[in-house]
């Protein structure tokens, strides 16, 4: 059995199991409000993986801390975040650190990111001989799609779990230094990169650099999206993949593509009442046999996993609309009220009362290292995102840096793993080291996956999130609270431009960064006036990259 530790919230006494996010612990207790903004308004888990910024808490004494990356291993006192809240006393001044002493740290290869594709990129070049570093900002490395069952006892990990337990397993015994709870933050040409974690802040200049940061969820800002209870189909996965905590009871489950489809699944096996998938998709036809018998040939375990989902799911009751969106999202006094409409805008609409909804259309690439070292990147109008340009073996235009996995474009977590293999090969070859396999089975694991991916991308085609599901008064950043009315009064201000409209707006500027709002108003200012994304749309990238503390930025050393 899981050891338990009393937590206390606001004052309440909670109990929490050793292990567990105090993310997964406070809502396991019915927590939904973690902080309240500028204006007052309560906001909750959303993300789930440290990018959004909005279940930030404070515990014991330090302010703004994300409750989904803060793991109970002893007790605890937290308590919500208030906007603009006096900071603590500041401890004794250390004498001021000049920057030409931070310490330098030159693996011959870094990897940047501890999922599928970077862990297995960091195995292939350790064991070609290289000495390889490997940085992850979550406590244990696996990724989003490798999560590990953080709780010890008698939570039995599935299949998917013992997967990436083997590949971490595998890391370890070849001698990759896997370090977690690294923030890398700052990134500069060619190859240099400031990372802060318990050992201080560091900056390591490899020979060699593999960034494989993944991605994140997509924004789909219609009205209510903020309230608590409105979390992503991610946020969700990792409370119960990790902590087997449920996010509500009763649950609607709306978005795109099939990780919402797994999540109802394993839901509904914990003893959820989820009361629909809406998928945004319309239902295959007959004509889509191409596509699902192209999905069979690639990866037959794959497509028995999604209809043992769908088994599941209609075990459980939980009925599959497609051709369905959320519209709007309304507090009523039971939870939720969310109000679903057709895609195509001609069907008619449906609501339902939950506790949670659990929101995932798509994803964007976190991209934001690579933009800043001055890789080039395509824009992809079919999968609405930025693709790194590469060579064959993950090269990027910027010598000595590979990138790979959904951070330069969705591939998914298998085709990322054969994609890290041939990084790590490759920064092995570079660096004058042997070969250390044949790349035969790496290639046909990849060209099989990728033949998944593509069928699966033309079964899931779906429309864009369209603004006009918007109102004046809906927020397009939730950071800093700037609605689509006021995006709208600065273009009518003759404002063309999203740095202009940032400086007018404050749009992009909080704590997320603009991971959320960004490519929304990108595709809004795309429409209105007939320009395509590029490679120089959207915000700059600056470091910090994410948010850091001021304290970790001037504690050169520990």
């Amino acid at each position: 059995m899981s050891e338990t530790i009393t937590i206390t919230f606001d004052g309440r006494p909670l109990e929490a199991r050793r292990g567990e996010s105090l993310a997964a612990a406070l809502t396991a207790h019915g927590v939904r409000v973690l902080r309240t903004t500028r204006t007052r308004s309560p906001r909750g888990l959303f993300c789930g993986m440290g990018v959004c910024q909005d279940c930030l808490v404070e515990v014991d004494g330090r302010p703004n801390q994300r409750a989904c990356m803060i793991k109970v291993e002893r007790p605890l006192v937290a308590r919500s975040e208030a906007h603009l809240r006096p900071l603590p006393p500041a401890p004794v001044a250390a004498p001021p650190v000049e920057i030409g002493a931070m310490r330098v740290e030159r693996p011959q290869v870094l990897v940047i990111g501890g999922g599928p594709g970077g862990l297995s990129a960091a195995i292939a070049a350790q064991q070609a001989g290289a000495h390889v570093v490997l940085l992850d900002e979550r406590s244990q490395p696996g990724g989003q799609y490798y999560k590990q069952v953080a709780l010890a006892g008698d939570y039995p990990p599935d299949a998917q779990h013992r997967d990436g337990a083997a590949l971490i397993a595998t890391a370890e015994r070849v001698g990759v230094e896997i370090r977690p709870n690294v923030l890398v933050w700052g990134a500069f040409a060619p190859r240099e990169f400031v990372a802060s974690g318990a050992g201080g802040t560091v900056c390591f200049e490899p020979q060699v650099a593999i960034v494989a940061t993944g991605a994140y969820e997509r924004a789909w800002p219609v009205p209510g999206w903020t309230l608590p209870g409105v979390m992503t189909t991610g946020a969700a996965q990792t409370l119960w993949r990790t902590a087997r905590r449920l996010p509500g009871r009763r649950i609607l489950i709306a978005g795109n593509g099939p990780l919402n489809l797994q999540l109802a699944a394993e839901l509904l096996s914990g003893g959820a009442e989820v009361v629909a998938v809406a998928e945004a998709a319309p239902a295959p036809q007959a004509g889509h046999w191409r596509q699902l018998l192209a999905m069979t040939v690639a990866s037959p375990r794959l497509v028995a996993d999604g209809l043992r989902y769908h088994w599941r799911r209609r075990q459980g009751g939980a009925a599959m609309l497609h051709g369905m969106i959320v519209s709007r999202i309304d507090p009523v006094e039971s939870g939720l009220s969310v109000t679903l409409s057709s895609s195509d805008g001609a069907g008619s609409s449906r609501s339902f009362l939950v506790d949670t909804l659990c929101l995932g259309y798509g994803f964007e690439p976190s991209n934001e290292i690579l933009r800043a070292l001055g890789c080039g990147h395509d824009y992809d109008p079919e999968r609405r995102q930025l693709v790194t340009r590469r060579d064959p073996y993950g090269r990027t235009d910027v010598p000595g840096v590979f990138a790979l996995g959904d951070c330069t474009g969705l591939g998914g977590a298998k085709a990322a793993l054969a994609e890290g293999a041939f990084a790590g090969f490759a920064a092995a070859r570079d660096l004058g080291l042997a070969r250390g396999a044949s790349e035969e089975a790496h290639r046909r694991r990849l060209r099989r996956h990728r033949d998944f991916q593509r069928a699966l991308w033309a079964l899931y085609t779906a429309a864009p999130f369209n603004p006009a599901l918007s109102e004046p008064e809906t927020l397009i950043c939730r950071c800093e609270e700037v609605t689509f009315g006021d995006i709208q009064e600065a273009l009518a201000e003759g404002m063309t431009g999203i740095g202009s409209i940032k400086r007018r707006t404050r749009v992009g500027m909080g704590r997320c960064q603009g991971r959320y709002c960004a490519p929304v108003l990108e595709a809004l200012l795309a429409t209105r006036f007939g320009k395509s994304r590029d490679e120089c749309s959207g915000f700059a990238p600056r470091a910090p990259v994410k948010p850091v503390a001021i304290e970790d930025m001037a504690r050169l050393q520990p």
